[in-house]
């Protein structure tokens, strides 16, 4: 239930609250180094529960906050994974699950990058260097994992129309529960934020939701609501909240002590109490506030639960909090890969300068993307927030004008594109397979319906490891190929994907290449671009004699290629005791399909097909060849080849490596191998 005032949490907080502030802020500890060794943690080994925080006092508290932070430096130092966001709400998570009674009280993270102090408060401390790894902790709140979390999230922008959910249907049953929404600054961009927020003030939603602006999502923030945001801050004033929940604007406190988010914007006048957006919609607004000021948040929030209504909460905070390098390098330490053994008693700094990456897909793309807008004044780029991630630092830097990030808003990019394809010029989104399914209609709607001129640049295609399900591009091919009007390609190396990347740019018509994570085989990318024939396919290699009973054809798509050639050479090889021959086809188009490849080998007598791909077997690229073969093929209703489709089965693939993946969906070679004879047996 709802906890009044006089509730023992916040009769203890407010007792606390009475410590000198100098004597508090001393208590924080910034730390330069990783630990390798389990750190002393006494106050957070005690902590199994968030009701174990109950009698804490708020230089407890603090204690509490220095320990958390030191264990999550040695836990990410052991597992990896996002590092700056989980650094910077710290203090808000304490007091989050310090004042509401969890899990009645409904906690909804936004995104889930920042949820592992979360994780840790609520009974998971010993579990989380099993993060992101086959059948340990998910990277992101998942209701099957824990009670607390409320609510499976991975994608931008839907706590608040989730907790506008859960308020409502609680409201509905009479059941009094605070639901507390955490939404960053960055996540507020998307176009979702504001329909739920909007939707809160037209339902009279009891809805307390926390903004925790720390300047940046992955990239650094953009836009008008960045803006606003830091026009809020330079103010120099706050909104207040008085002891009655009423607003009070006020002068704010500590200005000096953030001057990194100061943007030489000019001296305002003091603002009114209307002068935010979020007051302009109907809610009603508090803050800015310090965000890792323990016993600040402790009084804010005790009484801004409270408050009847969709309630702001604007706090500031520091993503990487606490720990130096990440705080002078916050997009650096977005996310953070495990120490190397090897390595001793070093930060994590001196391992990033001893390795060297291989390339990878997204550095080819940002490549061709250099390149091509070199020669060509028409190519326009456009990003949903995700500059680092796909590859586009160089191409902003060189072509500042011709460099489009729209923050997190996939739709607006798509149908951003579908407005300036009109206009004469050539717009690539770039943009992950699974961020493009938020912006599915405006891909059919405004884009292929129109038969524009876009081009879209699909990354992080197929399983992509240790961020599970919810990050997985396994559905692109399906979403995709069903639509009229577009052409989709599927490379199967670096020096491909470079060469159909120039083919679909240089295509009049609406076109998309789709890519995998990581780094490819190591292929060296040949210049000049060649502009391959759109739908045509190529013979990788014929294995094995011709008089062999058995004339197998394996259909591969994309990076299954390499997979395909080893299972081939496998199949053929001396120790095989089948009798076969092995054609192996690079079908680098999954619209349109090479039919001409496909009647040449039933010519040749294939007496069975395998398709093989990293995505859905349902609605796949195997659907397609398997509609074609049944519905247009007069040669395969005549001979009837044995056809069978290798991908991954109707269900959702959980978190681990890309390796541990392939082989749970039976998708790397030895699981290739054992499908390819059961299909030739």
């Amino acid at each position: 239930m709802q906890q009044s005032l006089h509730s023992p949490k916040s009769q203890s907080s407010s007792a606390s609250v009475s410590d000198s502030a100098a004597q508090l802020s001393s208590l924080q500890q910034t730390y330069t180094v990783i630990p390798r060794v389990r750190p002393h943690t006494p106050l957070l080994d005690a902590i199994d529960t968030p009701s174990d925080m109950n009698t804490l006092s708020t230089t407890q508290l603090i204690t509490l906050a220095d320990e958390l932070r030191l264990f999550l430096l040695y836990s990410a130092g052991q597992s990896g994974g996002h590092f700056g966001a989980n650094l910077g709400v710290i203090e808000l998570t304490i007091v989050l699950h310090y004042l509401l009674d969890t899990p009645q009280d409904q906690i909804v993270w936004d995104v889930g990058h920042q949820a592992y102090a979360h994780k840790v408060l609520t009974g998971r401390r010993e579990q989380l260097a099993t993060i992101r790894s086959k059948d340990g902790l998910t990277a992101f709140p998942e209701r099957a994992e824990s009670i607390y979390d409320t609510f499976g999230v991975g994608h931008s922008s839907t706590s608040i129309s989730a907790g506008l959910g859960m308020s409502l249907a609680l409201r509905y049953q009479g059941r009094a529960q605070t639901v507390a929404c955490i939404i960053g600054d960055g996540a507020m961009t998307g176009g979702m934020a504001f329909e739920a927020m909007n939707d809160a003030v037209q339902q009279d939603a009891d809805l307390l939701v926390i903004l925790n602006d720390n300047d940046m999502s992955i990239s650094c923030s953009i836009g008008g609501f960045s803006r606003h945001l830091a026009m809020l801050w330079e103010s120099g004033y706050q909104v207040d909240i008085s002891e009655s929940g009423k607003p009070v604007l006020c002068q704010r406190p500590d200005m000096q002590a953030f001057d990194r988010r100061k943007r030489h914007t000019e001296q305002r006048a003091v603002p009114q109490l209307e002068d935010n957006l979020f007051k302009a919609i109907g809610f009603t607004y508090f803050g800015p506030f310090d965000g890792h000021n323990i016993p600040e948040l402790l009084r804010v929030l005790s009484i801004a639960k409270q408050v009847k209504g969709p309630v702001l909460v604007h706090i500031y905070t520091t993503k990487g909090k606490g720990f130096a390098p990440a705080e002078l390098d916050p997009v650096g330490y977005h996310a953070i890969s495990k120490l190397p053994a090897e390595i001793q008693n070093e930060s994590i700094e001196s391992t990033k300068q001893n390795t060297k990456p291989a390339l990878k897909y997204s550095q080819v793309f940002g490549k061709f993307l250099c390149d091509k807008a070199a020669e060509d004044d028409k190519l326009l780029a456009i990003t949903p927030a995700m500059e680092e991630g796909s590859g586009m630092i160089d191409f902003a830097r060189h072509f500042p004008t011709r460099f489009f990030d729209v923050a997190i808003a996939e739709q607006h990019a798509v149908t951003l594109a579908a407005g300036m394809a009109t206009q004469g010029v050539k717009p690539i989104v770039a943009i992950y397979s699974t961020f493009l399914q938020r912006g599915y209609d405006q891909l059919i709607h405004d884009v292929a319906l129109q038969d524009l001129d876009v081009m879209f640049a699909i990354d992080r295609a197929g399983l992509v490891g240790e961020d599970g399900a919810t990050h997985a591009g396994v559905f692109d091919f399906s979403f995709l190929r069903c639509i009229p009007n577009i052409v989709i390609a599927a490379p199967k190396d670096e020096n491909e994907c470079y060469h159909l990347l120039n083919t679909c740019y240089e295509y009049k018509g609406t076109s998309a290449v789709r890519y995998p994570r990581g780094t490819g085989t190591g292929a060296a990318i040949e210049q000049p671009a060649q502009n391959y024939k759109v739908g045509e396919a190529v013979i990788e290699s014929v294995l094995g004699s011709n008089d062999a009973p058995y004339k197998l054809a394996i259909l591969a798509f994309g990076t299954m290629v390499a997979t395909a050639q080893q299972a081939a050479e496998s199949l053929t090889s001396v120790d095989s005791e089948l009798e076969c021959q092995v054609h192996v086809v690079n079908m680098r188009w999954v619209k349109p399909l090479d039919t001409v490849m496909l009647e040449s080998l039933l010519a040749q007598g294939v007496t069975h097909i395998a398709t093989l791909e990293e995505h859905m077997i349902m609605g796949g690229a195997g659907s397609a060849v398997n509609e074609y073969l049944l519905n247009e093929s007069a040669a395969f209703k005549r001979q009837r080849p044995a056809i069978g489709n290798i991908g991954i089965a109707d269900r959702f693939i959980a978190h681990g490596s890309q390796v541990e993946q392939w082989a749970d969906c039976g998708l790397d070679v030895e699981g290739v191998i054992k499908q390819l004879k059961q299909l030739l047996s």
